[in-house]
């Protein structure tokens, strides 16, 4: 029976990623001062704060993964920036901004095929993160899917209507260049 016992521990993760945090009540509130804030600069407050609730990380550990994968993103390292993204999704597959990460390091190399299905994913476990939705909204733009990108980049302004990417909504389908 020990032994039995022994394999099953044995296969168990040693170090197991704890559920993302709650965010929700926070997200509300700062979606709210977006909405109503009464200037840019207020707004880029409501979104300062929204980032802030997006990048804490469930622990320690992710949070680790995640700002390496940024600072390396931010140093220009694409490709160092996608193995810690890669390596903080598989930690932490249920926290939705190393999907959203990862999508913008595949963003940012070009790659808006690969890119789609991780935004679809942060999506899924966040459906109010604007910084995806409108990164969505980008990357459909770039894969020509400009009306349905811009259908994207408006659900994300009805939520914070201070995001640069409004000034997408005037494309038309000739006039794609990020």
């Amino acid at each position: 029976m020990k032994p039995l016992l022994i394999f099953v521990c044995l296969a168990q993760p040693l170090w197991a990623c704890p559920a993302p945090p709650e965010i929700a009540p926070a997200m509300d509130r700062l979606i709210e001062q977006a909405q109503t804030a009464p200037s840019a600069a207020a707004g880029r407050l409501a979104s300062a704060g929204m980032w802030r609730e997006w990048t804490r990380a469930p622990d320690a550990r992710g949070q680790e993964l995640l700002d390496e994968g940024m600072a390396r993103r931010q140093a220009g390292d694409l490709r160092g920036a996608l193995i810690a993204f890669d390596t903080l999704i598989e930690y932490c597959p249920d926290y939705a901004e190393g999907w959203n990460q990862r999508a913008f390091v595949r963003f940012l190399s070009g790659d808006f095929a690969a890119a789609l299905p991780d935004l679809d994913r942060a999506l899924e476990l966040r459906p109010r993160h604007v910084a995806a939705m409108s990164g969505k909204g980008l990357t459909l733009i770039q894969l020509g899917r400009i009306a349905e990108g811009q259908d994207m980049i408006r659900a994300a302004l009805e939520l914070n209507p201070w995001l640069p990417e409004r000034r997408y909504l005037s494309l038309q389908p000739e006039a794609v260049d990020l």
